[in-house]
Parts: structure tokens; C-alpha cells; sequence
């Protein structure tokens, strides 16, 4: 969880102002910039897209069930944090094991709620397996694209890497901890939208249930993180609980961008899956396995995985 040494509540005040820091920043990660701005582009044509059929009188099939799974992932993040009001901590090989739960969770939903179903859809909409592959790996692309982008030129910070993003300093440490948690629960919310952007309980069903079970142990971590920093324990759950906000707009985002063109859904379905795979590799998985307890973390990384899957076959 995102940590730091300045003082509890202190603004952070910065020399420059941010439009030059941004500046500085884009020359600096000129390739990333690029990234971000593709990704950003394709999601606005596939967002407008969509939202020409929407005032044409056909809003999407699946828009009332992806914001009903965008609130399951809200409330499951509320009821894991709810018990930091009265838990200060938990030991460390726990947590780890339960972050790799969610870890597993993750992949597995990513794998088999998401790459394979687009790799399914772009094969039947081009009639051509190798092509409905490759419309996938393009949007898995552009999700870890747009992720990479956001982590690199949001401010947020990371335990192990200290406040990161232009303007950092300008914002006071619990912003800070907002926009890092933001940047992992946006990516679940898009994976629900686009998963039920058909209608299909199929897709949809057994990838909400995977995200909100794994919401559980992760909202418990960031309102215990936030407690660790410095903040009274009823800041950090509620901090923990308005994250989860960002899940249903999550869903909201993934279900109009992958409502337009026919190609857009298995699009949509492959930059959901990279930006959870970036989410996992990029973060989830380096925070548990630097604290000794990796074989704990490894073995709940497993069961998560293997509960995917047998959720996957049931309710898929």
C-alpha cells in the first residue's frame, strides 16, 4: 500500500507549476506519453462510438446489469474495509496470503471471463481464429498501454517507490492514496462493464463474482494501509469504502466502450484483460512477495486461481 515520510496532512507544494512539470515529465517518458495518448484515442472513438447509438434510442443490452455488478464490486470493497474501524493491523503472512488470493482471482477471471471469450467473439465476428486472436492481443495492448500511462503520469504513491507522477507535491498524502487506489480499481469496473456489455450472464456473472470476492480482502488491506500512515481509523475505511466508487464508473466506461461497433466488444474484452494482467504483475504481486512470506502468497495465488476457474465452469 502507498506509504511515505512526510508528515500526516502537510501540502505538498511545488516549485513549478504542474502544466511545466507535466511538460518535463512527457519529455522525459516520451514512448509512455505515446502509449497513453494511442490507448486514450481508440477509447474515445469506441466511447463515442457507443454513445451515437445511445442518443440514436438503443442504449446498450448490458448496461443495467454492468452497473449492478459495478455496485457488487462497491459494496464488497465496503465490507472488507468496515473491520479496520476496529483492527489496526493484521499479521503480514496473512495479508500476503490474501492479496495473492486476490492475485489469483484476478488472473484466472482475466484468462478465462475475458481473453478467451474475445478470443471466441473476434473469431466468430471474423470468421477467422487467428484474427479474432490478434483483435484481442490489440486490445490487451492498449490496456496495459493506457495502465502504464496512468501509473506513470498520475500522482500516486507506492510503498516501495515513494509519491510518483508530475505534481505529486502539490497534493496532500491522502489524495495521494486515493488516485493509487483509483489506478487499481477502475481497470475490475471496466472488466465488469465489458463483460456484461451483451447481456451475456455467461461472461458476465462469473467475473463479477470473482471481482467482488477478491474486493473483500483488498478493501481490508487499503483501509488498514491508510490506518498504518498516520489517519483516524474512520478516514481510512471511508477512503477504502469511496474507492470502490470507482467500480461502478468502471463499469459504466467498459460497457459503452465495447457497445459500439461490432469489433469493439472483443477489443473491449482484451484491453480489460491487459489492464487487470498489468494491475496483478505491476502491483498485487511485487507487494506480496517483499515482505519473506512469497510461498504464503504463492500458495494463495493458487486457490484464488483455482476458485476462478471452478466458478468459471459453474456459473460461465
Amino acid at each position: 500500500m502507498p506509504l511515505s515520510d512526510s508528515p500526516v496532512g502537510v501540502v505538498r507544494v511545488s516549485a513549478e507549476p504542474w502544466h511545466v512539470q507535466l511538460r518535463a515529465h512527457v519529455r522525459r517518458h516520451r514512448v509512455v506519453a505515446f502509449g497513453l495518448g494511442l490507448a486514450l484515442v481508440v477509447v474515445l472513438a469506441l466511447l463515442v462510438q457507443s454513445l451515437v447509438d445511445v442518443f440514436s434510442g438503443s442504449p446498450p443490452v448490458g448496461l443495467r446489469l454492468a452497473m449492478l455488478g459495478g455496485l457488487a464490486g462497491f459494496a464488497a470493497t465496503s465490507a472488507g474495509a468496515i473491520p479496520a474501524l476496529v483492527m489496526r493491523s493484521i499479521p503480514q503472512r496473512v495479508e500476503d496470503g490474501l492479496l495473492g488470493f486476490a492475485a489469483g482471482m484476478m488472473l484466472s477471471a482475466a484468462a478465462f471471463s475475458l481473453l478467451l471469450p474475445g478470443i471466441e467473439a473476434g473469431g466468430e465476428l471474423l470468421s477467422n481464429k487467428a484474427l479474432g486472436a490478434g483483435v484481442v492481443v490489440f486490445g490487451l495492448t492498449l490496456g496495459v498501454l493506457l495502465m502504464l500511462g496512468l501509473d506513470q503520469f498520475t500522482p500516486h504513491e507506492h510503498e516501495q517507490s515513494g509519491a510518483q507522477g508530475p505534481g505529486h507535491r502539490a497534493y496532500e498524502r491522502i489524495w495521494l492514496f486515493v488516485f493509487a487506489i483509483a489506478l487499481h480499481n477502475l481497470p475490475e469496473g471496466m472488466a465488469i462493464g465489458v463483460s456484461f456489455s451483451q447481456g451475456d450472464m455467461s461472461v458476465g456473472l462469473p467475473l463479477t463474482t470473482a471481482i467482488a470476492l477478491q474486493d473483500i480482502p483488498e478493501g481490508l488491506a487499503v483501509a488498514l494501509a491508510i490506518r498504518a500512515a498516520g489517519y483516524t481509523p474512520l478516514l481510512a475505511v471511508l477512503v477504502a469504502i469511496l474507492s470502490g466508487v470507482l467500480e461502478p464508473v468502471g463499469a459504466l466506461l467498459g460497457v459503452g466502450l465495447s457497445s459500439g461497433l461490432a469489433l469493439a466488444y472483443p477489443v473491449g474484452l482484451g484491453l480489460a484483460g491487459g489492464a487487470m494482467l498489468f494491475v496483478v504483475s505491476h502491483e498485487v504481486i511485487p507487494q506480496t512477495h517483499r515482505n519473506g512470506h512469497q510461498t504464503t502468497a504463492t500458495i494463495g495465488l493458487m486457490v484464488g486461481f483455482a476458485l476462478m476457474m471452478v466458478l468459471d465452469t459453474t456459473l460461465g
